[in-house]
């Protein structure tokens, strides 16, 4: 749950600040409402109209995705490893023919029902899945599903940035949305004029709430929202680039422990596990 915390550091490090200099927590309390209201509603309003339907859900989808953790590990990468493992060795053992059922029905297959239990690798297994369907029933060249892979890691990972860039764009019209809240309490101000200076300075202060929660709903929450999720789909890009790599290996004839130590090269350094890891996990899962 970082995103909370990244929520609860913000808030409270700025209203912190805001009380060791003596500020007027009523004025604030007073003006947020209806200033959040304009700002809140101009900005969802704004995404509603430039997003068609199918943004709008994957928008609200990946938003409450940043609440989750994120999906891979350096066991993670041991388990794709080993469930490739698994299929290469049949594919040597039986032949081709063999994975058929495998790659058809996966959730039911030996070889990827573990795998296939997490509803988060139903992307990749689906890559693996069509990739190796191909591969057993089409005659091309190697590099030929290379091209394809490359095809279809950019399509998923294109799809899941779109989250990423609307909420961007909704992180980029908050300070304007929130100096529109504030030029409206000028507006009102204007009205006050014959008032005294200290109604007049409630009055411009909580104007100026609203640039203030423009500003920091842009910079200390949507936008950081919209880089939490690019980086959620650059995890899903480095997962298919490591099934890919193996994959590719596989493909043009390497035995399966070369096209495992391929895969597993391009794992991110941080998770990636070394090759007497590698090697043991494999061996744990042919005892099984």
């Amino acid at each position: 749950m970082f995103a909370i915390l990244g929520v609860v550091i913000v808030l409270g490090c700025i209203l912190a600040g805001f009380i060791m200099e003596k500020g007027n927590f009523d004025l604030i309390l007073s003006a947020a409402p209806p200033e959040l209201l304009m700002i809140g509603g101009g900005a969802l309003g704004a995404l509603v109209l430039s997003s068609p339907k199918d943004v709008l859900g994957a928008t609200f989808k990946g938003a409450l995705s940043i609440f989750g953790g994120m999906i891979t590990s350096k066991a993670y990468y041991l388990e794709l490893l080993t469930t490739l493992s698994g299929l290469y060795m049949k594919i040597r053992r039986e032949g081709l023919v063999a994975i058929e059922k495998d790659v058809e029905r996966p959730a039911e297959s030996p070889i990827f029902s573990n795998f296939a239990k997490n509803k988060k690798n139903h992307e990749v297994l689906t890559f693996i899945c069509d990739t190796m369907r191909i591969f057993s029933t089409v005659n091309i060249e190697a590099h030929e599903f290379e091209t394809i892979m490359d095809a279809d890691i950019e399509a998923t990972v294109h799809e899941a940035l779109i989250p990423a860039h609307s909420i961007a764009k909704v992180a980029d019209a908050l300070p304007g949305l929130g100096i529109v809240a504030c030029v409206l309490g000028v507006v009102l101000t204007m009205g006050k004029i014959n008032e005294p200076a200290e109604v007049l300075g409630h009055s411009i202060g909580a104007a100026l709430v609203g640039t203030f929660l423009g500003v920091l709903g842009a910079y200390g929450f949507v936008a950081p929202v919209a880089t939490n999720i690019e980086y959620r789909a650059k995890e899903t890009e480095a997962i298919l680039l490591t099934a890919k790599a193996s994959l590719t290996a596989f493909v043009g004839g390497n035995p399966p422990p070369v096209a495992l130590e391929a895969g597993r090269r391009a794992i991110p350094i941080h998770k990636r596990p070394s090759f007497e890891e590698l090697e043991q996990a494999i061996k744990a899962s042919k005892g099984k």
